[in-house]
C-alpha cells in the first residue's frame, strides 16, 4: 500500500478548519471505516458532489477527475486507468466490496471500468501502491474502490421518498445521457432503483495540434467491396461512437440496531463500439489493414448480498459478510481489409465471491481488523470465422482455452497499534493460495502441452509508522508487499498482439511480487494553507512480460492468415518505479479556494534473458491539475488547467514504440508523446432548492492532444450543460 495521504483536495466544500481535512472518514483500506490520520497510506477519495460538478461521462473519467489516476483511451467506449506504472490486471477494482477483476484481464489495456455508471457513484476511493494484504492479487500499482448510493430508510414514521433526475449534453461527441434514480424508504426497508442511458457520436478532436492525429480518410463496405472515403471534417474520429445502459435496483432490510441487510443488483450493456487505434493503422504502403475491428456488446451483471452485524462480542465488535455473483460478457469481431471472412470470438466469465470481514477493538490502544475470502472463476471461450458474402460459418481457434478455472482462497489479518498519542503503528498479513487450470485444444495448433495447472501461495505483508504530534501535520512511512498470479489471460491466450505478432501459451508462469517503500507528509501550515507529499518506490521480481518464443521450433506462424513472429509471456523481467507526489490546498478567502495536485513517475524494466532495459509501458508522463474555486451561496465557478509533460521516443517503451501511428513524430521521425495543456472551465448554479443547472467548458484553446498511450484523441473544445432535479 503507498504513499500520502489525501486532504480531500479535491472535494468542493467549504471547511472552516483544514485540520478538519485529517479527520475524513474512508472506509477502503481495511474494508471498514476508519480515520485518514490513522491510515499510512496515500488514499484519494472522490465524492458525490465532485462527481456531480465535473459531470464525468464515464466511470474511467470520474477517476480522471482525481488527477491523480492517468487514463488511456483505445477508443471512446474505454477507459485504462494506470497507477504509479502500473495498469490492467496490475490494479485492481471493488464495487461496493467485491472484487471485479476477473480471469481474463489482460496486461494491454482493459475497457471493463466503463461497466459502472459514474452517476450513481457515492463515493470512490484510490488507494495508492499494493493492496494486496487486503485485497489480494492484482493490487499492485493500486486499488480502485467504489461505493454505489445506498437505499436510504424513513427517519421516522412517514415514508422517504427521493430521487434525482439528470438530463446532460457535451458537443464534443454529441453526448445525451439521462438518469433517473428514486429511493423508497420505510421504518425498516428501503429500495432504490437507478437507470442511465448515454449516447454518444463520433468524438471530435481540436483544430491545434499535430496533423498525425487528424483522420483525413476512413474505410466503409459499400456495394461488396471495402471502400475508401474521405472524411469531411478530419478532426471528426470516424467510427467512435456507441450507446449505453446501465440498471441498478437495491433491497434494504435492518430488523434491529444490530443487523443491516443489503441486497443489489447491477447490470451494463453497451453497444457494439469500434476499436478505434486498430481501425487507423495502415501498412507500409498506405493502405488500411483493418477494414472491420470492433467489441461486441460488452455486458456486466453483478448480484451482491451483504450483511452486517454490529454488536460487541469476544471476537468481534463488528462483523461483515458479503457473497456475490457476476457475469461479464466480451467479445472481438475484426476483418482485413479486401478479406470477405471475419473473425468473431466470444469470452464470458462467470465469477463467485464470498468475503468475511470482522473488526475488533481490544483496548484503547490495539484494534484488529482480520477476515477471509474466496473467488472462483469459471471462463468460456468460443469463435467462429463468418464469410459477409456467403454467410457461411467456419471453424475458428478460440482467444482462451474453454472452460477454464481460476481460483483464489486467502486469510488477512492487520492490527493497528497506538504507541501514543502521537504514534501509530500498523501490521497487516495476508495468505494467498490462487489455482489455475486451463485444458488446451489443439484443433488449431499443435501445442507440446493439452493442460497448465498452477497452484501458487503467497504471503503478503504491510508496516507502516505514523507521527502526528498535533492536529496540524503529520509524516509516515510504510512498506508493503504485493503480488499477482498468473490468470487464465495470462497463460492461455492466443491472440495477435500487433499485427505481425503472435502470442502463444506459456503454462509455467510464476507470480509476480512487489516490494514497495514510501515516505509522505501533511503539514497544516496555518488554517487556510496545507501542504502534502510523498515519494515511493516500488519494485518488481518475476515480471510477466512479452518475449521472443518458438511455437514447436518454429519462430513465426500462421495466425488469421497472417505470418507472425511468436511471442509468449514469460517471467523474463525486473522492474521498478519511482516517483513524487505533491499537492497543496490555500484557502484566502472563505469563498476562494486553490488546489493543485502533481505527480511525477520513473521506471525501467530490464530483460533477465537479452540485458535489454526500457521504460515500463505503464509509467505515465508527468501530470497534474491546478484549481481556482469559487463557492458562495447557490454558485460555484471553478477555472483550471490540466497538464500533461512529454515522454521522448528514447523513453517509450518498446511496445509503444511499436504502435508508432498512435504518436506524432520528432524532429528525427521518430514516434513520441508530446506535451500539452488545457485551460478549462466549470460552473454550477442552484436555481432552486429542486433544480440545479451545470455547464462548463473544457479545452477552451481547442488543443488537439492525444495522452500518452491511447489510440483515440481527446476531445476539442467540449460544451457541457446538465439539469439536475432532486425531490
Amino acid at each position: 500500500m503507498v504513499c500520502l495521504l489525501v486532504l480531500n483536495i479535491y472535494t468542493y466544500a467549504q471547511q472552516a478548519d483544514t485540520t478538519k481535512l485529517l479527520e475524513e472518514v474512508v472506509i477502503s483500506v481495511n474494508r471498514w471505516e476508519e480515520n485518514l490520520r490513522e491510515i499510512p497510506n496515500r488514499v484519494t477519495k472522490i465524492d458525490a458532489s465532485l462527481i456531480q460538478f465535473q459531470n464525468p461521462q464515464t466511470a474511467a473519467d470520474l477517476l480522471s477527475i482525481s488527477n491523480q489516476v492517468f487514463v488511456q483511451k483505445s477508443q471512446l467506449g474505454g477507459g485504462s486507468p494506470m497507477i504509479r506504472g502500473f495498469a490492467t490486471n496490475r490494479v485492481l477494482l471493488v464495487v461496493d466490496g467485491v472484487r471485479f477483476n476477473n480471469a481474463i484481464f489482460r496486461s494491454g489495456n482493459v475497457q471493463n471500468v466503463i461497466s459502472l455508471d459514474p452517476n450513481i457513484i457515492e463515493n470512490s476511493e484510490v488507494i495508492f501502491g499494493p493492496g494486496s494484504v487486503i485485497y489480494g492479487s492484482d493490487a499492485i500499482g493500486g486499488v480502485m474502490d467504489f461505493h454505489t448510493h445506498q437505499a436510504r430508510f424513513a427517519t421516522d414514521e412517514k415514508i422517504k421518498v427521493g430521487g434525482n433526475a439528470l438530463m446532460r449534453y457535451s458537443s464534443a461527441n454529441q453526448e445525451n445521457t439521462g438518469h433517473l434514480d428514486i429511493n423508497l424508504g420505510f421504518k425498516k426497508w428501503a429500495f432504490l432503483t437507478s437507470v442511465t442511458y448515454a449516447d454518444y457520436d463520433n468524438l471530435k478532436q481540436g483544430s491545434h495540434g499535430p496533423d498525425e492525429f487528424l483522420r483525413p480518410d476512413y474505410m466503409i463496405r459499400e456495394n461488396d467491396a471495402d471502400v475508401v472515403k474521405i472524411n469531411p471534417d478530419p478532426r471528426v474520429q470516424i467510427p467512435s461512437g456507441y450507446n449505453q445502459l446501465n440498471l441498478m435496483q437495491k433491497v434494504r432490510f435492518r430488523p434491529n440496531e444490530h443487523w443491516d441487510f443489503n441486497y443489489s443488483f447491477h447490470q451494463s450493456k453497451t453497444s457494439r463500439y469500434d476499436r478505434y487505434d486498430r481501425l487507423i493503422l495502415k501498412n507500409n504502403q498506405g493502405n488500411f489493414v483493418s477494414a472491420e475491428w470492433y467489441y461486441g456488446p460488452q455486458v456486466w451483471l453483478m448480484q451482491a448480498f451483504q450483511a452486517n452485524y454490529i454488536s460487541p462480542t469476544a471476537m468481534f465488535d463488528a462483523a461483515r459478510f458479503t457473497v456475490a455473483y457476476q457475469d461479464y460478457t466480451e467479445s472481438r469481431h475484426n476483418r482485413n481489409r479486401n478479406n470477405v471472412n471475419r473473425n468473431n470470438r466470444f469470452e464470458n466469465v462467470k465469477a463467485w465471491s464470498a468475503n468475511f470481514d470482522f473488526d475488533k477493538k481490544l483496548s484503547e490502544q490495539v484494534q484488529l481488523f482480520y477476515g477471509v475470502e474466496g473467488v472462483t472463476n469459471k471462463v468460456y471461450s468460443t469463435a467462429y470465422r463468418f464469410n459477409i458474402n456467403t454467410e457461411v460459418e467456419s471453424p475458428l481457434s478460440t482467444r482462451y482455452p474453454d472452460d477454464s478455472d481460476w481460483r483464489s482462497l486467502a486469510a488477512y489479518l492487520s492490527m493497528k497499534v497506538k504507541l501514543s498519542e502521537a504514534w501509530l503503528l500498523t501490521v497487516s498479513n495476508r495468505f494467498n493460495y490462487v489455482y489455475t487450470h486451463a485444458m488446451y485444444d489443439t484443433t488449431f495448433y499443435d501445442f507440446s502441452f493439452i493442460e497448465a495447472e498452477l497452484k501458487n501461495k503467497q504471503v503478503t505483508n504491510s508496516l507502516g509508522l505514523i507521527y502526528s504530534p498535533t492536529d496540524n501535520w503529520k509524516l509516515f512511512a510504510n512498506f508493503s508487499t504485493g503480488f499477482r498470479a498468473p490468470n487464465i489471460d495470462d497463460i492461455g491466450k492466443v491472440f495477435d498482439s500487433q499485427p505481425g505478432t503472435v502470442v502463444v501459451p506459456n503454462p509455467n508462469l510464476k507470480p509476480e511480487t512487489a516490494y514497495n517503500f514510501e515516505l509522505g507528509a501533511v503539514i497544516s501550515v496555518s488554517k487556510s494553507f496545507t501542504f502534502d507529499v510523498g515519494a515511493y518506490y516500488t519494485t518488481m521480481d518475476n515480471a510477466i512480460a512479452r518475449a521472443p518464443s518458438t511455437f514447436n521450433g518454429k519462430d513465426s506462424i500462421d495466425f488469421d492468415g497472417t505470418l507472425s513472429r511468436v511471442l509468449s509471456l514469460q517471467n523474463v523481467n525486473e522492474l521498478y518505479v519511482y516517483g513524487l507526489q505533491v499537492g497543496l490546498d490555500w484557502r484566502p478567502l472563505n469563498y476562494l479556494k486553490v488546489t493543485s495536485a502533481y505527480n511525477y513517475q520513473k521506471g525501467r524494466e530490464r530483460d533477465f534473458a537479452s540485458g535489454l532495459d526500457s521504460p515500463p509501458t505503464h509509467v505515465a508522463p508527468s501530470f497534474g491539475a491546478t484549481h481556482f474555486i469559487f463557492n458562495k451561496k447557490a454558485l460555484m465557478v471553478d477555472l483550471y488547467a490540466n497538464y500533461n509533460g512529454a515522454i521522448s521516443y528514447n523513453d517509450l517503451a518498446f511496445s509503444e514504440r511499436a504502435d508508432a501511428h498512435l504518436y506524432t513524430k520528432d524532429a528525427n521521425g521518430n514516434p513520441y508523446a508530446p506535451s500539452w495543456w488545457t485551460l478549462n472551465f466549470k460552473t454550477s448554479y442552484t436555481v432552486a432548492k429542486y433544480l440545479t443547472i451545470d455547464a462548463g467548458i473544457e479545452n477552451i484553446f481547442d488543443k488537439r492532444y492525444r495522452p500518452y498511450s491511447s489510440g483515440i484523441s481527446a476531445p476539442g473544445r467540449n460544451f457541457i450543460i446538465s439539469l439536475r432535479g432532486r425531490i
